[in-house]
């Protein structure tokens, strides 16, 4: 089994329209060491410099927090990071409907069965939901064929929505971004009975890349369902997680794993900017 070794390095940040006296932010751009990721080295750089501390949060995703109390017009935030990862391992899970019913595992992941206000589906999705359920013997069968169904009929396109698009619009559309398309595949899973997560990170656009190239990488989104245990499953690209994916963060929804966010005292905020470059070194 053949890992890669990618750096990653994530910058962004905010621009206001004048000087702030002070912000205070936290930062979820940091990967986590998995089963089928290492972490060799990683590092969050903060301008204005401030001091930061570094803890897990509920989910466990780790988060870098800040203030920054020096007046400032433009915050900047860059994580670097070495990761090894692993291809995609095999996709079977032994759940049986009748085990995801149980109690027992109702209560366990209670949380993750609940529809969020990003999550949630309208009549039709329900019954799209109901049909997939039905269609198949296990859940993770069922869980495959919802994350085909959003591959196929929703499109990846660029800026056509933006941070507070719903599943239910991105499926009206039948167009969105990665988050869309996680947010949808989780809101089916849920209304499954099968507990289902979001997952933040980083990928590697190209399939057998080059090593030493630099490209334009991608802060990603796909998704993570528990059928007796948990597997990955990307419904942007079609595709098992594997070496391309870096995990950075697990969630509910968006709403728990966003990169940056903070509060702050001054002039309105007039943009985001962001950029990903990832080099793979073996």
């Amino acid at each position: 089994m053949n890992s890669w070794r990618l750096e990653i390095q994530h910058e962004t940040g905010f621009s206001y329209d004048g000087r702030v006296g002070a912000s205070y932010n936290e930062a979820r751009m940091t990967p986590r060491d998995e089963p089928h990721q290492a972490v060799l080295d990683a590092r969050v750089a903060v301008w204005p410099a401030a001091s930061t501390y570094r803890y897990a949060d509920y989910w466990g995703t780790v988060v870098t927090a800040f203030d920054v109390h020096t007046p400032h017009e433009r915050l900047a935030v860059t994580a670097s990071a070495t990761v090894e990862t692993l291809p995609p391992g095999d996709l079977l899970a032994p759940a049986t409907w009748a085990d995801l019913a149980l109690s027992d595992t109702v209560d366990r992941w209670h949380e993750l069965l609940l529809p969020t206000p990003r999550t949630a589906l309208d009549e039709e999705l329900t019954a799209l939901a109901e049909e997939l359920r039905g269609a198949h013997r296990t859940p993770h069968a069922a869980a495959l064929a919802a994350c085909e169904r959003v591959h196929t009929e929703v499109a990846y396109v660029a800026g056509s929505t933006g941070v507070q698009t719903d599943a239910v619009q991105a499926w009206r559309q039948r167009s969105g971004v990665c988050q869309d398309l996680s947010h949808l595949t989780v809101g089916l899973l849920r209304a499954m009975g099968v507990p289902a997560r979001y997952v933040s990170g980083y990928l590697h656009p190209t399939p057998d890349a080059p090593v030493g190239e630099t490209v334009v990488g991608q802060s990603h989104a796909w998704v993570e369902w528990w059928a007796g245990r948990w597997s990955g499953f990307d419904p942007t690209n079609g595709v098992a997680i594997g070496e391309r994916h870096v995990i950075v963060g697990r969630g509910r929804e968006y709403g728990d794993v966003p990169p940056l966010k903070g509060v702050y005292a001054g002039p309105p905020n007039t943009g985001q900017a962001v950029e990903v470059k990832i080099t793979r070194r073996r």
